[in-house]
């Protein structure tokens, strides 16, 4: 019972100690004042109205929904038909496809930004949203892969057969038998390379040439002092992250 009890407060301690940082950030978004600092003397829009007329923001926010929603689907189609290629081979060959395939994802990155950003300067490829998205695309893609090819390595391919056995072309057999069962895994692999890349600003920061994401935005603000709407851009990140990533666990039936 002392055990049980022990560990209950531990766990919510460890709660409040991840939570109350996040709280506290969604808290200050709302102040009037400039400090950052208790007590908070009035609430109010006022930095939100600051943030949304600054002439920076929006050229930001279209970058990244535009990199996000490249990234994300041609991540997804790439991914999608890589992994269905993999849980067709045999389980040692396609161990060691995996493993090649998701070295970007092992690789820190800091150092994949840099290997990327001389590849790119040395192919004489220009900097930009282009190369921004090759990027996400190389990180992102693994990802895609894991999630869809683990839903693949118990599918009952009779089903298929069958189907093509009934006249069905492939195209319309996987549009009505496959597409069907891994729909959700594939869904949520795209939200997860979506998060991933929303969320980046490492490789973004050595990959994008000029311009802003929203990451790379608030890097630069963050550069010429702390401003209450530091706290804006950081809470609008967190919660498309939060909200996207929790979207793609229901879809992918994550378990921990």
């Amino acid at each position: 019972m002392i055990s049980k009890l022990v560990w209950t407060l531990f766990i919510a301690f460890c709660c409040i100690f991840l939570l109350s940082p996040l709280i506290i950030l969604a808290v200050f978004c709302f102040s009037e004042d400039r400090a950052i600092a208790f007590p908070i003397k009035e609430f109010g829009f006022k930095w939100w109205g600051e943030l949304f007329a600054n002439p920076t923001f929006w050229p930001s926010a279209r970058n990244s929904l535009v990199v996000v929603a490249v990234t994300g689907t041609v991540s997804t189609i790439i991914g999608t038909l890589a992994a269905f290629a993999l849980a067709r081979m045999a389980t040692a060959r396609a161990g060691i496809w995996i493993a090649l395939l998701t070295l970007p994802v092992m690789l820190p990155p800091l150092v994949l930004g840099v290997a990327l950003l001389s590849f790119f300067s040395r192919a004489g490829i220009p900097l930009g949203l282009d190369t921004v998205i090759l990027a996400h695309i190389l990180f992102t893609q693994p990802f895609v892969i894991l999630i869809v090819h683990a839903s693949m390595v118990g599918f009952d391919y009779a089903a298929v057969a069958s189907a093509r056995d009934l006249g069905a072309s492939p195209f319309y057999a996987f549009r009505t038998v496959t597409l069907p069962i891994v729909r959700s895994s594939i869904i949520g692999a795209a939200l997860v390379a979506m998060a991933i890349s929303l969320d980046d600003f490492i490789i973004t920061f050595f990959t994008i040439g000029g311009g802003n994401t929203l990451p790379t935005f608030l890097w630069g603000m963050l550069r010429k002092g702390i401003s209450p709407q530091l706290n804006i851009v950081a809470m609008m990140l967190m919660s498309l992250t939060i909200a996207i990533s929790i979207i793609a666990m229901r879809l992918t039936r994550y378990r921990g």
